[in-house]
């Protein structure tokens, strides 16, 4: 369960920022989670959870904002937003494309502190 070590990292990150902002509790942390990333939501909300226990971010809430694959297709010339993940296919035109714009990512955005 590759979730707690992205916890783990997350806490490590958030507890950095609120130490440098001279705040003793981090309250809310956000990220962004590619439908790419190999990440369960619910397993990285649990794990955050216990993870967090004894530091500034225990207690804090994880809000977490998916993020859905987008393709750049060739022949539309645009970005195009996938309907599901099994067919890297344009879905207007129907081209393939191997070309993902959005969708990997893992980013912690902010954090809310006090």
């Amino acid at each position: 369960m590759h979730e707690l070590s992205i916890a783990l990292s997350l806490i490590d990150l958030a507890t950095e920022e609120a130490e440098r902002a001279g705040a003793d509790r981090v309250s809310k942390v956000y990220l962004k989670v590619g439908a790419l990333s190999g990440v369960v939501c619910d397993a990285l909300a649990f794990s955050f959870d216990v993870a967090a226990a004894d530091t500034l971010v225990e207690g804090a809430t994880l809000e977490m904002e998916a993020v859905p694959v987008a393709v750049f297709c060739p022949h539309c010339a645009a970005e195009k937003e996938l309907a599901d993940l099994f067919s890297f296919a344009c879905p207007d035109c129907g081209t393939l494309t191997p070309d993902v714009r959005r969708g990997r990512e893992l980013e912690m955005t902010a954090i809310e502190v006090h």
